[in-house]
């Protein structure tokens, strides 16, 4: 027999919560074939296991929180000979392989991402899990399809993404047969039914991923005196520069948005400012210069926020830049983010404009001592050369910390990302 334990999952992290359980009693398994998702602090994993044979017992549930090195499910090793291991897969050993194998298996086929949750989404039974890898579950989460109620067409009745989009067709065919539903609708919010003493109420109990996020915000609000500076950036000329390049101008299926001139703004001026560019080290009495420029970009996700960081952004060009946000755009769409892309920030942007939004005061990311949030251009009535005339501005709010950060350190960076931003010509030229 074989216990398959939960491997070390990465620097600092050593425990995580079952999100899902994908295998049951009974079940004959493959090697490195997925059998938990496991959400830690800021991403979900599905756990595979190294070794192929027959799961005598599930010692997990779905709900349950493991530490490293806890027994999640014990199999009866496949005979010698018996087909199903895959060929020349090292974690396809027997008993006697070693612990580091599955921690082997993990670094290397685990696929880490920041996953999304849904009302819709499935909610499988220790006895009865679904068959269906993350990739089918993510659509049917996107696509609004109750996926325990999807029949598997692959390999031992396990869901497709084919079978999901099958279903979807379905749904949709029959909800357009359907009398039209009033436009607006309330929304169930998740989690079980209840009551307090006001009447009913819904609770859910909170992920890690939210858990970790709500630790790291009041750590930084608590710990961190916030100051906020708001300004405007006209970004006229910026824009019809922004629209005069050609779609995959920089490259196949890249087209120009904001956010990289933004971000070569910040990178290029925080060279300049690395008061902005640093961390405290309060135990040493030691402010941390970083002689690097890695910016994070905050993404909302269904789960929670998180921030994919880019590095060495100082180094990159315009194009390179649009490249690493696309990449991002595309991991947030396909909820992939490894857990090294999360770290070693030192800045960070937030786009509040791409959901319509202004001004805002943001939260620093903790140990860094500073945050640019960016707002949605709009068009405003500005005085230029004595005259009245249409100008589309760009809002930005800077949160520093005020035991590093003077306010007037702090708004000569936010003028040098103003200045870059109103003479695209800085942008393009600037090393």
């Amino acid at each position: 027999m074989i216990e398959f334990k939960l491997p070390s999952l990465g620097e600092n992290v050593q425990s995580g919560d079952i999100v899902n359980v994908l295998v049951r009693e009974g079940q004959a398994i493959e090697a490195n074939q997925g059998v938990v998702e496991l959400e830690t602090e800021k991403a979900v994993v599905e756990l595979p296991c190294p070794h192929a044979g027959k799961v005598l017992k599930l010692h997990v549930k779905k709900g349950d929180r493991v530490q490293v090195g806890q027994t999640l499910l014990t199999l009866e090793a496949e005979a010698p000979g018996v087909a199903g291991a895959k060929p020349g897969v090292a974690g396809a050993k027997r008993s006697d392989a070693p612990a580091a194998a599955a921690e082997t298996e993990l670094a290397t086929g685990a696929s880490l991402r920041a996953a999304a949750s849904h009302p819709t989404a499935s909610h499988p039974t220790a006895s009865h899990p679904i068959p269906a890898g993350p990739a089918a579950r993510r659509l049917a989460r996107e696509l609004g399809v109750d996926i325990s109620r999807v029949q598997g067409s692959g390999q031992r009745g396990r869901i497709t993404s084919e079978d999901v989009r099958a279903a979807a067709t379905t749904t949709a065919t029959a909800r357009s047969a359907a009398p039209a539903a009033r436009t607006h609708q309330a929304v169930v919010p998740p989690g079980e039914p209840g009551t307090d003493p006001w009447g009913p109420v819904r609770r859910e109990r909170m992920s890690q991923i939210r858990r970790t996020i709500a630790a790291q915000m009041s750590r930084s609000a608590s710990t961190i005196p916030h100051v906020t500076n708001f300004d405007d950036a006209d970004v006229t000329e910026l824009e019809q520069l922004r629209k005069g390049v050609p779609q995959g101008f920089l490259g196949p299926n890249l087209k120009l948005t904001a956010m990289p001139l933004v971000l070569r703004a910040v990178a290029m001026a925080l060279r300049r400012h690395p008061m902005l560019n640093a961390s405290l080290d309060a135990e040493k009495d030691e402010i941390v210069y970083k002689e690097y420029v890695n910016l994070g970009v905050a993404v909302d996700t269904p789960r929670g926020l998180v921030v994919p960081v880019i590095r060495q952004a100082d180094r990159l060009s315009i194009a390179e830049l649009t490249q690493a946000v696309a990449t991002l755009a595309e991991r947030a769409r396909a909820a992939r983010f490894a857990l090294e892309d999360l770290r070693g920030g030192t800045f960070t942007l937030s786009n509040l404009g791409a959901v319509g939004g202004t001004y805002s005061t943001p939260i620093i990311n903790y140990p860094e001592v500073a945050i640019l949030l960016v707002g949605r251009s709009r068009w405003l009535p500005a005085v230029r050369d004595g005259q009245i005339a249409p100008r589309l501005m760009l809002p930005l709010s800077l949160s520093y910390d005020h035991r590093v950060v003077d306010g007037a350190a702090a708004a000569r960076f936010l003028n040098e990302v103003i200045e870059s931003l109103e003479t695209p010509g800085k942008l393009v030229l600037g090393g």
